[in-house]
C-alpha cells in the first residue's frame, strides 16, 4: 500500500488538530488493510482487532511525533508492527496450529472460485511456516505494497536487514514449495 500521492487526500493535519472526523475518515482508510496485516501474524481474530484498536490509540496520542504527513500510512503500520512484536515477545510460543479453517463461502460458487481459495489457502499455510521476521517483511512488500524502504521504517531496522530478510523469506518459500510439489498430500 504505497502512501497516497496527494496527501491533501488524508486528512491528517486535521486528525493532528484533533477533529474526529479526521480520525474517522483515517480509520475507514486503513483499519482493513491493517487489520489484514495483523492479522496474517498473530492468526488470531480478537487478538488482530485489540491489535488494530492499540495502534489508532497509539496514533492519535502520539500523531505530534509524525514529522510528514505524507508517511501517516508507513507510520501507522510501523505502530501495528511493533504491537505485534509486542505481542510476540509477551508469548514463549508462537502456536502455528492456530490457523483458522477456510470459509465456506465459495461452496456453492464456480469451481475456479474454488481452486483459487484452496491455492491462497495451501500459500498461506506455507508462508506461516516462515520466522516471523521474515514473514512480516514478505506481507509487508508483497501483499500491503510497501517499499523496502518504507518496510525499514516500519519495522525499524536498516535496509540491508529488510532485504536480507525478504531474500530468506523468499528462498524459504522457494523451498518449502518445491518440497510441497515433490511430496503432495
Amino acid at each position: 500500500m504505497p502512501e497516497v500521492a496527494d496527501i491533501e487526500q488524508l486528512p491528517v493535519p486535521q486528525a493532528r488538530a484533533g477533529e474526529p472526523a479526521a480520525w474517522d475518515a483515517l480509520f475507514r482508510r486503513y483499519q482493513l488493510p491493517l487489520y489484514v496485516y495483523v492479522f496474517e501474524l498473530v492468526r488470531d481474530e480478537q487478538a488482530g482487532l485489540d491489535i488494530v484498536q492499540e495502534t489508532f490509540i497509539a496514533a492519535v496520542r502520539h500523531i505530534g511525533g509524525l514529522r510528514e504527513d505524507g508517511k501517516f500510512g508507513s507510520w501507522l503500520f510501523g505502530i501495528a508492527h511493533q504491537k505485534v512484536v509486542q505481542r510476540w515477545r509477551k508469548r514463549t510460543e508462537i502456536l502455528l496450529d492456530e490457523i483458522p479453517e477456510p470459509p465456506d463461502e465459495f461452496e456453492d460458487g464456480p469451481d475456479d472460485l474454488l481452486i483459487r481459495r484452496e491455492q491462497e489457502t495451501e500459500f498461506m499455510n506455507l508462508v506461516e511456516q516462515l520466522p516471523p521476521l521474515h514473514r512480516s517483511v514478505l506481507l509487508l512488500h508483497f501483499v500491503e505494497d510497501f517499499s523496502l524502504d518504507e518496510i525499514a521504517r516500519i519495522t525499524e531496522t536498516q535496509l540491508g536487514t529488510v532485504k536480507s530478510r525478504l531474500h530468506y523469506a523468499k528462498k524459504t518459500l522457494r523451498k518449502l514449495v518445491e518440497e510441497k510439489n515433490e511430496n503432495p498430500a
